[in-house]
């Protein structure tokens, strides 16, 4: 028996080895035509390094890997979710095939060992995370060369051995200094083969740029050691300030990794997760705290500016009434930073929910109905999935009742795409009890945005673009009256068609 089909036997009960069952949107009124689909964007990180939400440790066998990720993936969907984003480089390593780097220590224990029987990580997620109507997006650690958890010796193909002039040494990391060429050629290069090869939805990155500052044995600051590379600066005329001289380096990363993404594939959406507190200068009366711009040389109110992203996910990790951070005023802060109406969703500290002095679950329902009620743009970003797995202060069920069933993404209108053309949608009936068949039968779209009637109210489900299940009835009321339309990659729609009744 082959690994999917004995994973699809463990997981049979949660998801079932057909395409998915679709979780309803709350009833619209009655209407002769419904609304506009509901869109926001609903995201969860799934880190890898130190094992934080998968696999959940290293060397687990192949099958549990594989039924881990499943589980995941039926979670977000029941939950109502609508975007994985998966760490697929936590430190100069992959979590999937790579002639550039090794495979990660956190997948089987030893760097550069593959997982046995073979298989690829990131292929079996974004199949998997697709055929449940959910995107994919590869978040990648661009500097990072060797996370403090690392534990595995380096393999003979990581840059620490095979590029040692590129690393730099601080504290108990390894960091491709950004100052370096050919370190940037590389990280480029790798996110790029990386985009090349596999249908991801988005290149995300986080907020380890330079690296957070740390002291040494005597408690003083400890300085980033680029201090060759800078000499050369100084030595060929260099006037900038060191500060800016790094921020330079980052800046211009950034833009050349947006470019190179959108040339090799334009639907690929960039989007980065920064540290939450902004410039110093530009900050709102009364918030206070660390600054990125100092320390870590990342000034992203700049890269919103220039355009050199499509979506940006500050990391609000406090309280609404957090005193010198609280969530709104840091929310409304970012929002104000987009003139260019990209797309600025909050990153939610959910994990603190199951902290040992633990948030209250109210805390990430307020927050999400704070940013809505901000209107524009809506969406936000859990870190991370073990909170919802494991449903940390029982935040399953508020969390599905907030979402009231499926969503969106919104769209991304500055990407050059058109809409999709208008499907052909069947419904059939079903050998499964109580559902109904629903199958594209001409066009192509990533997803189908359905609206059904049932009584007097319409219902509204995403369903991934090869098509899915949909309950045959719901509040005792069958299936009546169905309208669909496509929806492409960057989540433009196409006109709304009436669906064909083939029960």
């Amino acid at each position: 028996m082959n690994l999917r089909a004995i994973t699809c036997l463990m997981l049979a009960v949660l998801l079932g080895c057909g395409r998915p069952v679709l979780q309803p949107t709350a009833g619209a009124p009655t209407s002769a035509e419904p609304p506009a689909a509901p869109r926001e964007f609903r995201a969860v990180w799934i880190a890898t390094v130190a094992n934080i939400d998968w696999p959940s440790k290293p060397g687990l066998p192949v099958v549990q890997q594989q039924a881990e990720a499943l589980d995941i993936i039926g979670k977000a969907r029941t939950l109502g979710l609508n975007a994985l984003i998966l760490q697929v480089r936590p430190g100069a390593d992959a979590l999937y095939e790579s002639s550039l780097e090794p495979w990660s220590e956190f997948l089987t224990g030893t760097q550069g060992q593959a997982p046995e029987p073979r298989y690829d990580p990131l292929a079996f997620w974004i199949q998997e995370s697709h055929r449940a109507g959910l995107e994919l997006h590869a978040w990648f650690n661009p500097y990072r060369a060797r996370p403090s958890a690392a534990r595995s010796a380096l393999a003979p193909s990581h840059v620490g051995i095979a590029h040692p002039q590129w690393v730099r040494s601080y504290g108990d990391q390894l960091w491709l200094d950004p100052s370096e060429p050919a370190a940037e050629a590389h990280t480029l290069a790798v996110i790029l083969d990386a985009v090349r090869r596999y249908d991801v939805d988005g290149v995300h990155l986080d907020d380890y740029f330079y690296p957070y500052p740390i002291q040494d044995a005597t408690g003083q600051p400890l300085d980033f050691p680029d201090g060759a590379a800078w000499q050369v600066y100084l030595a060929g005329g260099g006037k900038e300030p060191r500060a800016e001289w790094r921020r330079h380096h980052v800046d211009r990363f950034i833009e050349r990794l947006y470019a190179a993404v959108h040339s090799a594939k334009p639907q690929v959406r960039v989007g980065l997760s920064p540290f939450g507190l902004g410039k110093p200068e530009l900050r709102p009366a009364g918030i206070t705290g660390f600054s990125q711009y100092d320390e870590l040389y990342a000034h992203p109110e700049r890269w919103l500016d220039q355009g050199w992203l499509d979506y940006l996910v500050p990391q609000l990790y406090w309280k609404r009434d957090s005193v010198g951070q609280a969530f709104g005023p840091l929310l409304d802060y970012w929002r104000a930073q987009n003139k260019l109406s990209r797309h600025v969703w909050p990153g939610l500290f959910t994990s603190r929910i199951g902290a040992k002095e633990p948030w209250p679950v109210a805390e990430i329902l307020g927050q999400i109905q704070l940013s809505r009620e901000r209107g524009g743009n809506m969406g936000h970003a859990h870190f991370s999935a073990v909170a919802l797995r494991q449903n940390y202060g029982g935040l399953s069920v508020p969390l599905a009742r907030l979402y009231g069933g499926s969503a969106l993404v919104p769209a991304t209108p500055w990407l050059p795409a058109a809409a999709p053309a208008v499907p052909r949608v069947s419904i059939k009936a079903s050998a499964e009890p109580g559902l109904l068949r629903v199958e594209p039968t001409s066009g192509e779209a990533w997803l189908l945005a359905l609206w059904g009637r049932y009584g007097e109210t319409w219902h509204f489900f995403a369903v991934p673009g090869q098509g899915g299940s949909i309950p045959a009835r719901m509040d005792g009321q069958a299936l009546g009256q169905g309208l669909v339309s496509a929806v492409g990659r960057t989540g433009l729609e196409s006109s709304r068609v009436p669906v064909l009744d083939a029960r």
